[in-house]
């Protein structure tokens, strides 16, 4: 089955060309013209979705932290900002990459193939991890405590299998950036602190035991 692009841009021409290429690449392609037809489509579950920050109606970042509620495939920015506050941003709320105006088609293919390949690979890597309370599904990207099923973005998922999959094990911020958002990621490993937050809040209110734990100067574990 062909998967899934939802292409967004308030410029038809730029969406057209980017439909027109992926098309031709095998992929099955959705495209939005403003915010709120991209929280619609994103609806339908697709594999990937590629984001302009510069929309009519909303931000790309408001955008991507209301589809982060409901969906983890990667988001990948298009955008003409370069401001390092804007990339951290768009890090913090979800996003994936970034992929700068003008870029090249190629280019483009190359790092969504990227990351769904990446994708593939995370969902069959493992299936499931049980402990008294707490069920990891690795595959479907599911967390359970107590029978029920918490709401984690992509990235906080991300940081949870990783430290999960080591347990005991400490990592700086730097380590687990790199790990969950890439070696040449152009952000700031002061995110993984705010994402981390978000997992414990979520943990802490569904009763669970605290997971991750800080080894002051140090980095994070994961405990059982």
């Amino acid at each position: 089955m062909a998967q899934k692009i939802l292409i967004v841009d308030d410029v038809r021409d730029i969406v057209h060309l980017l439909e027109s290429y992926f098309r031709r690449a095998g992929y099955q392609t959705m495209t939005a013209l403003s915010g709120a037809e991209a929280l619609e489509k994103a609806s339908a579950k697709p594999d990937i979705i590629l984001l302009d920050v510069n929309l009519p109606d909303m931000d790309g970042f408001e955008v991507c932290r209301r589809i982060r509620e409901g969906v983890s495939c990667p988001i990948l920015f298009l955008t003409a900002r370069i401001e390092d506050s804007d990339k951290v941003k768009g890090f913090a709320v979800g996003g994936d990459d970034y992929v700068v105006k003008p870029f090249s088609l190629e280019e483009l293919g190359a790092r969504v193939a990227a990351h769904l390949r990446r994708e593939v690979r995370r969902s069959a890597a493992m299936s499931v991890r049980f402990d008294d309370e707490l069920m990891i599904n690795y595959t479907d990207r599911t967390v359970t405590v107590r029978g029920q099923e918490l709401n984690f973005a992509k990235k906080e998922f991300d940081i949870i299998e990783f430290l999960s999959q080591n347990v005991g094990q400490v990592f700086d911020r730097e380590r687990i950036y790199e790990r969950v958002w890439g070696y040449d990621s152009e952000g700031d490993s002061s995110v993984v602190s705010e994402h981390i937050r978000r997992i414990r809040v979520k943990l802490s209110n569904a009763g669970a035991k605290p997971y991750i734990q800080t080894v002051w100067g140090v980095g994070y574990k994961w405990v059982r």
